[in-house]
């Protein structure tokens, strides 16, 4: 694909958006003389050899594709003529035909990365409306492929309910880890080596199962099998409610999604 391209990014200021912007410039995607970003308040330090500005419509103008990285309430007021370019949303619960709507544009994408995007780590689903053509597809798996894996799903409810799993997904390995670093702290641990053993246990796991390139289950099971002391754990945590909590927090996830949708 060719370093020609310009890419827009509504909210390039902002920590997923800039994180974007790092992707695709470190990958020699996208030369930065054709990133244009936009800001609210204060110009960031990033980015020097790239065009900033806080008018939208100016962004939209310069560019080739136009990747929204704003909250949904942020979304709402923004007036954004994309002149049937590509547009690609990273805000949870807009629809496709909102997005079409306002934008003025039949090439609107969905996509769902998340903060690992920052250490290249994101996995980002996404789904196109009937309009987006190859070369478009194309464009959106270069983009999501610099900041880690993606793949394309069949619904726009896959995306809702993804808001949840894999969009969301970086809080809950930190929600396990704080929890343990509190139990360990209460028990008597100085905080600071708590907090080595605890994050280098989810690091470590997260290796292990990119590695390994198992079923999740399988890897539990090995572990019951040994029926020591992590099983006695899983087991504990099974019986306190562990499994339905996820579940109560996934489906939160989704109906805010949809919500969200809702409003627009």
């Amino acid at each position: 694909m060719s370093v020609s391209l310009r890419i827009g990014i509504v909210g390039g200021g902002g920590w997923l958006g800039g994180a974007i912007a790092s992707a695709i410039v470190d990958s020699g995607l996208v030369d930065p003389r054709n990133l244009c970003l936009s800001y609210r308040s204060r110009q960031p330090d990033r980015f020097p050899d790239s065009f900033w500005t806080t008018d939208s419509q100016e962004l939209a103008d310069r560019s080739d594709v136009i990747l929204l990285s704003i909250r949904p309430d942020d979304w709402h007021p923004l007036a954004l003529d994309a002149s049937d370019k590509l547009v690609i949303s990273v805000m949870a619960g807009i629809r496709l035909d909102a997005l079409a709507e306002r934008h003025k544009t039949g090439r609107v994408v969905r996509a769902l990365p998340n903060a690992a995007a920052e250490v290249g780590k994101s996995y980002t689903p996404w789904i196109g409306a009937n309009d987006i053509t190859r070369d478009d597809r194309d464009v959106v798996r270069a983009i999501f492929e610099t900041c880690g894996s993606e793949d394309e799903v069949a619904r726009e409810s896959d995306i809702d309910y993804l808001t949840g799993l894999s969009g969301s997904g970086p809080a809950f390995p930190a929600l396990l880890a704080a929890a343990m670093m509190r139990d360990a702290v209460i028990r008597g641990l100085p905080a600071e080596v708590a907090r080595r053993a605890v994050n280098a246990v989810i690091s470590g796991a997260g290796r292990l199962l990119e590695r390994r390139n198992e079923c999740p289950d399988d890897i539990v099971q090995t572990f019951l099998d040994y029926r020591g002391t992590t099983a006695a754990a899983i087991e504990g945590m099974r019986a306190a409610g562990f499994d339905a909590a996820v579940g109560e927090g996934l489906s939160a996830a989704f109906k805010k999604s949809v919500g969200m949708g809702a409003v627009s």
